[in-house]
């Protein structure tokens, strides 16, 4: 059995990720290199979220948690409209990791 956070680092953080990055590319016309800027991350690791290359394995599961969608879209406008900066994007994604494990919506893969 994986720790929780072992797993939310893994799994978790990087499907957050590809979520909010697709809502500031494909809702807000972000580039990828300014969605990277905003999310404290590289160009590169937008491209590979983009592409389900990073985060897939959990995507499906976060991304079917009507809760979570709604956080991730605050979570983007936010950061589209100025009132979030990178360091306020951690203290958000701790806050939902935190909510994902006391509900118990975190479980070790298969």
């Amino acid at each position: 059995m994986r720790p929780p956070c072992e797993i939310i680092v893994r799994y978790v953080l990087p499907a957050l990720r590809s979520l909010i990055a697709r809502e500031l590319i494909e809702n807000y016309g972000f580039s990828q290199v300014v969605a990277a800027k905003k999310l404290g991350i590289t160009q590169a690791a937008i491209s590979y979220y983009l592409y389900s290359k990073r985060g897939e394995k959990y995507l499906k599961n976060i991304e079917s948690i009507s809760e979570v969608r709604k956080i991730i879209k605050d979570i983007a406008d936010e950061i589209a409209n100025e009132r979030l900066s990178p360091k306020d994007v951690i203290s958000r994604f701790c806050g939902l990791c935190s909510r994902l494990r006391a509900e118990h919506l975190i479980c070790t893969p298969s």
